[in-house]
């Protein structure tokens, strides 16, 4: 049974080591293309390589920056969070008879009462949720960025396309406005 096991592993790899024929080198060339999904992909595995796969070196810091407001301020709502809720209900227990973790409340929250500390708790707990909302949103924008450059990569624009803005009148109908004229120079015959 090993023989055989050994045998098939050994089939298996000198069947991939012969397949690298003509086949694949045709297909090489398609990989030379800008694939506008790979930087989708990319961006959404992690922020800023769909922007780096387009090369726009430059809007990777931008990425970073934007998720790290939400991120910061998660962590600044969550810290609050924390603490006001262990306030909260250390609050609770003392009126309860267990004033066992009172002296453990954070300094700027001990002279609060409890439906302050509850209505504390509540707005850092949302705010710490909107955090991981905005941070979404903002991974979500990443990657709509890293697909709208991709495609628009390969987007052609050189000195053969024009536009031109001009007024014109129109005596007979007494109109008068402005015209938008395209030109298009050279041949776009593929």
């Amino acid at each position: 049974m090993r023989q055989l096991l050994f045998f098939m592993l050994i089939l298996f790899f000198q069947q991939t080591a012969w397949s690298q024929d003509s086949a694949y080198l045709k297909n090489t060339d398609t990989l030379l293309h800008h694939v506008p999904s790979r930087a989708t992909k990319r961006s959404a595995l992690i922020p800023g390589w769909g922007q780096a796969y387009n090369k726009q070196y430059w809007k990777i810091p931008l990425v970073y920056g934007v998720l790290a407001i939400p991120a910061s301020t998660y962590v600044y709502n969550d810290d609050w969070y924390q603490k006001t809720k262990f306030a909260y209900e250390a609050r609770f227990k003392e009126n309860a008879g267990d004033a066992s973790d009172v002296s453990k409340i954070d300094a700027k929250l001990s002279n609060l009462s409890l439906a302050s500390l509850q209505s504390y708790r509540n707005i850092f707990r949302r705010d710490r949720d909107y955090s991981i909302m905005w941070f979404i949103l903002a991974w979500g924008i990443n990657i709509v960025d890293a697909t709208v450059s991709g495609h628009l990569k390969e987007f052609d624009v050189n000195n053969n396309l024009s536009i031109r803005l001009t007024p014109y009148v129109q005596p007979s109908q007494q109109q008068s406005g402005l015209a938008l004229q395209f030109n298009f120079k050279g041949n776009h015959a593929k």
